[in-house]
Order: C-alpha cells, then structure tokens, then sequence
C-alpha cells in the first residue's frame, strides 16, 4: 500500500498527443458538453498533466496546455521551458511576465466552460491536483470550472497493451516470491536460526533482483501484533522477530520497470502447523470480502450496469460488518493503479472519500480489505483488477483462498 511517486514514462508531446487521443478527447468532450480539458504542471504537482502530454523533464515554470473540443490544441508556455513541449501539435503561446500569462489565460479560458483536475471540497484527493489558487487564477479569467474525473479515468488512468502485459509478468512473480518468502522463513526456523522482519524484507527485495523487478520502496513485513498496523514500517525501532504462533503479513509491489505499472498483493502466513480458528475465521471473513466485491463488478458489468468504486467498497464493507468486524476495517477496499501505485484513477472508496467515479475498460485497481485487532493481529488480503471490455481479469491467477500454515512447531 505504499506510494509509487513515478510521474511515469516520459515520451513526447508529439508522441503523446497522437490524433487518435485528440479525437478520444474531442469525442469526450462533446459528450460531457465541455469547451475543453485544460492540463496544469508545475513541478511535477500534476502526474496526470506529465502523462497525457508525455513531459519530459522538471517544470520549473507554468505550463498550461487547452485540449479543445475543436480545432487543435494550445499550450501556454515560458519562453525559458519551450524544450518540454518540442513538438507540440498545435500552437504555442509564449510568456515571460505574469502580466504576460495572466492575459494569454484569460484569451485561452475566457467564457469557456472546462475540465480540470479539481474535486470539489477535496472529495477526492488523488483526482484534486490543482492549488486553489490555480483554480482561482482560471475562475477570474473567465472559466468555468468543473472536474475532469471521466476523462482521467478514460485516458490518464488506462492502460496500455505494454503495461497490461507487464504487469501481468508482474503479478506471477509477486505470488511466487510472496510464497518461496513464507517457505524461506519455515527453512531459517529448521535451521535454528531467528527469522526477523527486515530479515524477510531484505530477502524479498533480493528476490525482487534475481527476477528483474523494480519497486519504489522494500515490502510492508508485519508479524504479531505489528500486523494491526496496515502501514508498518519494519525500518522503525527494532528489528521484531517473527515469532512462532504469530500471524505474518507480506505486502508487496513491483514492476517490470520502475516507471510502469506495479503488481500490488498481500498474502498471510500463520507460523505454526495450524492457524487458531479464530485467526482462521478473521481470514475467511477477509478473503469473501475480497471475492464478493470482485463477483459484484462481474455481475454489473456483465449486466451492463454502470458500477463506482464506492459501491464496491460498500459490497466489501457490508461482508465484513456482517461478520461483526465493522469498526476494524479502516481504510478503503482499493486504489487506483497506474504508472503510480495509488493511481488518479476510480479507487473502491466509499469509507474514506465517496469516490462515485465510473468505472471504465482499461483501468486498473487493488481489492484489499482487511480486519485489524489492535495489539493482537491483523489480516488483509490484497489482488488486482484489470476491468477489461468483457469483464474483471484477477491477478494473480490463483490468489490466496486460505491463510498458509508454515510447519514449524507451535508456540
């Protein structure tokens, strides 16, 4: 569940805005009645700017860049950072002086109604890149402003056949290294010696090296009580032992390149010969949760209902409140995943933020409820979704139906 801060491959302008995605965009446009979708970067501020464009490099300066719903699109740019955009396929408006831009936007923007990246009240954060004050900027220019949620989802958050299939490698190599991770633990226990978390943490991101993988940052490692914890940090305090009698969480996420799309999967171990029933139970509860939530999108969409990432999260959270487990679910059932890990996309959120985003063919996303007993044990299980035209496709194939039970003798 960590955070990938990729603003992912920078291509070209030029390659980026072919004439197939402007006219995905005009179509769009025309069907949400918008004049335009207006992107903003500055210092990278913006990952949906730096991908839709395909920028390369830091933006030290403004940049502002309309996406008609007619005619060809039109950048406002500094005069010292035209380098970013070589190749623009359309014209360029140049500034130095604020005066400068301030009257180029108000030419750009003036009586036009357009899309931005704004959630109104910060509904939803990872969709609200703008600063107020660029908001504010547009709105005395003349804009109307309004969110650009179903173009991010459309075309920000898509992704490619390249991406589809790395992350497909991904996600086989995850599972495989996840389970050799527990075995490597059950093997340090018969040989006498102490497994511990940062034990297993560096043995994970070794195992990450042999198989080509790149990650932003080493795996979530939580044993006992540690694990009621959804973002422990094995590198605070002291190295923790993991225990015998102890549940183990294992969250872990990689690509086949640092800068595409991650695989993202927990998996949980008991370490003992057989997991306690209620810890059994916990997982059980976790694990219909997880499957539940992925059989209610097959069925909408199957159905050809429109289907959001809040009633998804509402499917996970009712299962594990039947269940009498409620108040310790306390985070989302999933997030977005595109070149960065929690992604601009829909996220499954209906508890933290009402993310009422449609969910669209191409995009991606984590199902990963959890139960989390504070100062006794915790338990997720976390897969991924790819929502192609015809359906949900899970990776990985094969996720975990029961907590895996290491044969080492019991506490």
């Amino acid at each position: 569940m960590a955070l990938h801060p990729s603003g992912g491959i920078a291509v070209s302008v030029a390659e980026s805005l072919t004439p197939d995605v402007l006219d995905r965009v005009r179509r769009m446009l025309a069907e949400l009645r918008l004049d335009g979708w207006l992107l903003f970067d500055f210092h990278g501020m913006n990952p949906v700017a730096t991908r839709v464009l395909g920028l390369g490099g830091l933006a030290t300066r403004r940049l502002f860049v309309l996406l008609p719903g007619a005619g060809a699109p039109v950048a406002v740019a500094h005069k010292i950072e035209q380098h970013r955009i070589a190749g623009f396929p359309g014209e360029v408006r140049t500034y130095a002086a604020w005066r400068e831009l301030e009257r180029e936007l108000g030419r750009l923007v003036g009586g036009k109604k357009i899309a931005v990246e704004y959630s109104a009240s910060d509904a939803v954060p990872y969709l609200d890149r703008l600063p107020a004050g660029v908001v504010e900027l547009l709105r005395a220019s003349g804009a109307e402003i309004v969110s650009s949620a179903e173009l991010v989802t459309a075309l920000a958050s898509r992704w490619s056949p390249e991406e589809l299939a790395g992350h497909r490698r991904a996600a086989g190599l995850l599972k495989d290294i996840a389970l050799a991770g527990f075995e490597q633990v059950r093997r340090w226990f018969a040989e006498g010696r102490s497994p511990t978390e940062r034990g297993l943490q560096q043995w994970v991101m070794d195992a990450f090296a042999r198989a080509g993988l790149a990650t932003d940052e080493p795996p979530i490692v939580a044993t006992g009580a540690h694990a009621a914890n959804p973002h422990h940090d094995p590198a605070l305090g002291e190295d923790t032992p993991i225990a015998k009698g102890a549940v183990l969480l294992l969250d872990l996420w990689a690509g086949v390149r640092v800068d595409t799309v991650y695989a993202d999967q927990t998996w949980m171990a008991f370490v003992g010969a057989t997991p306690p029933a209620e810890v059994a139970h916990v997982f059980d509860v976790v694990r219909d949760a997880r499957d539940r939530t992925v059989a209610a999108l097959a069925g909408q969409w199957r159905e050809g209902r429109p289907v959001t990432g809040a009633a998804l999260d509402d499917v996970a959270r009712g299962v594990i409140g039947a269940a009498g487990f409620g108040e310790y679910f306390v985070h989302r059932t999933g997030h977005s995943i595109d070149r960065e890990l929690h992604g601009s996309g829909p996220h499954l959120d209906n508890y933290e933020t009402h993310d009422d985003r449609r969910l669209l063919a191409g995009v991606g996303f984590s199902v990963e409820p959890g139960i989390y007993l504070p100062g006794r044990f915790g338990v997720r299980s976390e897969i991924n979704v790819y929502l192609d035209r015809n359906g949900p496709e899970v990776t990985p194939a094969g996720p975990q139906q029961q907590i895996v039970a290491l044969d080492v003798p019991d506490a």
